[in-house]
């Protein structure tokens, strides 16, 4: 199956997005620079050189707008901004030549499906009241009931609770999300031309391309008489012909092809990948290179450690990025899922359970089942390589580096994810905190090196806090951090973190341009259940067209490598030379 590689992009550092592996920061977690107890910009750049021994091609960095915090930062009170908790546009400026100068990119997250309630356009709606041209930019609509009491549908919000929240003249505001993060209204000209302005904001700071969040939900149609048919939660990919009244609508990429004309004013023009959880069928639509480039492949996030559960997501990331005109995208971890060195720990159930399944052992602060770390690790060094090896790009979480395994008994006290506040039932779901504890980079330290042990001048600290002892880190860090510290890893030949830089250090030097992928006789599935945890066995081998191949072992039995020089292995061959469970083997044919 052969990705197509044409675009109307017109400089040859255009094409830098199609086959590189971004860093996904999240930063008031990556690194503490001032004792604050929270990650800042200046944080991200004092670790560029990190970055670029790692090996990765771009750094996307997670929203560092103003914001009250009510869901990390995705409820932004102002696009063109950074937080002051954070830092200043000074210092995103430094961190913009930083990283260009060490020759990465750099990624913003857009946040366009909605802002905050204290953004000052939102403000202004509510002043202005029914009618007004300020309202007109968010999604008001008058209550049902005799006095317009009761919201306008039946909704529940993604966090919980009703979807809609009345203001005092008595009209309600639509917000997917929390309270806090009222949907914008995309039939408005006005948000159409400060996106654009947004967009063109960060280009000329020095940003390279864009995340885009929740990009199927930007255009709506609430003019209709079926709402109460349709759901918020769990409802994103029933409808696949693009007539949802909130996902995945057809007039969603009117606005990105407008977005692709900003994109198009820059040389080379930055690119976008969509957060787009649709029909599989309709992904690729995202994806065009009339629209923003790239879309995230869920399922092969989504994936249990199953071999046919992976190949089914690896089939259909590359079908749709050839119906694209575009190039894959593959993920395992991010901010928003528990960490996959855990998933691939856990017992491995029915794909269509172990969503639930992860939740529940969340939210019984990771007792209810045993995890077992030593076989999630040596799955997460398979999976990598795996990853790697496939043709488009690679987007790697921070911490995964480094084999973090999901905190999973932060005390309810000390959470800070809504996920865990707004559910319909009050603390049903742990939320997605234990993937966003702050970092451990030494193992030694009051906080594993994520912060100074004093306070230093920078943001969030006054002129007679310096020199007194660091806050504490904003999500607690368990004690057992320490084995995973970047300082511990970085001299052992067998860690996780240099497993990374080798992988990504010989990827760059075996990937072809061409981004056919031709299965090999030793690709098979296997209907027999393996092991206790159940999991079905099989391989998933695969060659590139310069003779690279990747092969990955899900079975008990050990298996025969393909012809060829092994050049890298995620754990060693048995005595025999034959490939063990959960290994993967590169080659050069």
């Amino acid at each position: 199956m052969t990705q197509q590689t044409s675009s109307p992009l017109h400089s040859a550092d255009a094409q830098w997005w199609k086959q590189a592996v971004v860093y996904q920061v999240y930063p008031r977690s990556f690194k503490d620079t001032s004792g604050s107890g929270l990650g800042d910009i200046a944080g991200v750049t004092e670790q560029v050189p990190y970055l670029k021994k790692l090996g990765v091609d771009a750094i996307w960095l997670s929203p560092f707008y103003p914001s009250q915090l009510a869901d990390g930062g995705y409820d932004v009170d102002d696009y063109r901004n950074v937080d002051p908790n954070l830092g200043t546009m000074d210092d995103f400026d430094e961190l913009a030549r930083a990283a260009h100068e060490a020759g990465l990119k750099l990624v913003v997250d857009i946040v366009p499906n909605h802002s905050s309630n204290r953004h000052e356009w939102f403000k202004a709606a509510v002043a202005a009241g029914p009618g007004s041209p300020a309202r007109d930019r968010y999604i008001f609509r008058d209550g049902r009931g005799e006095h317009g009491e009761l919201p306008p549908t039946n909704w529940i919000a993604s966090f919980g609770g009703s979807a809609w929240t009345r203001v005092p003249d008595g009209q309600w505001y639509l917000h997917m999300f929390t309270a806090e993060q009222p949907d914008w209204n995309w039939k408005n000209a006005d948000v159409h031309e400060d996106f654009k302005k947004t967009l063109r904001f960060w280009l000329d700071h020095g940003a390279d391309g864009f995340r885009i969040d929740v990009a199927h939900g930007l255009a709506k149609d609430l003019d209709r008489d079926d709402l109460d048919d349709f759901k918020i939660i769990g409802d994103e990919t029933r409808i696949t012909d693009g007539t949802h009244p909130l996902y995945d609508r057809n007039e969603v990429h009117d606005i990105y092809r407008e977005w692709r004309t900003v994109f198009n004013e820059y040389d080379p023009p930055a690119f976008a990948v969509a957060e787009a959880w649709c029909p599989p069928n309709r992904q690729y639509l995202y994806a065009s290179p009339d629209e923003l480039g790239q879309v995230f492949n869920f399922e092969f996030a989504k994936a249990d450690w199953i071999r046919d559960s992976f190949h089914t997501a690896i089939e259909e990331g590359l079908a749709a990025a050839e119906r694209s005109g575009s190039t894959s995208t593959w993920v395992m971890s991010n901010h928003d899922v528990p960490r996959h060195a855990t998933r691939y720990g856990l017992p491995q159930v029915p794909s269509a359970a172990h969503h639930q399944f992860v939740k529940d052992w969340l939210l019984r602060d990771g007792t209810s089942y045993t995890e077992d770390r030593e076989l999630g690790a040596r799955r997460a060094r398979a999976a990598i390589l795996m990853e790697l090896a496939l043709p488009g790009s690679a987007y790697i979480y921070q911490g995964e580096e480094l084999g973090l395994p999901e905190v999973a008994d932060i005390p309810w006290d000390q959470l800070e994810d809504p996920t865990a506040f707004h559910r319909v039932r009050a603390q049903s779901e742990k939320g997605r905190d234990g993937c966003r504890v702050p970092l451990p980079w030494t193992a030694d330290g009051t906080s594993f090196g994520f912060s100074p042990e004093t306070k230093r001048a920078g943001v969030g600290v006054s002129a007679d806090e310096i020199g007194t002892a660091a806050e504490k880190p904003h999500l607690p860090q368990p004690a057992w951090f320490a084995h995973y510290a970047a300082s511990e890893q970085d001299d052992d030949p067998d860690s996780m973190l240099n497993l990374y830089r080798e992988a990504l250090a010989l990827r760059h030097e075996l990937m072809p341009a061409d981004t056919s992928l031709t299965w090999l006789r030793e690709d098979r599935s296997s209907g027999n259940a393996d092991g206790a945890n159940g999991q079905l066995g099989g391989t998933i081998a695969f060659r590139r067209a310069n003779g690279w191949v990747s092969i990955t072992n899900f079975g008990a039995e050990p298996v025969d490598l393909p012809d060829g020089a092994v050049v890298l292995m995620s754990a060693p061959l048995t005595d025999d030379g034959r490939l063990p469970q959960d290994t993967t083997a590169w080659l050069m044919q």
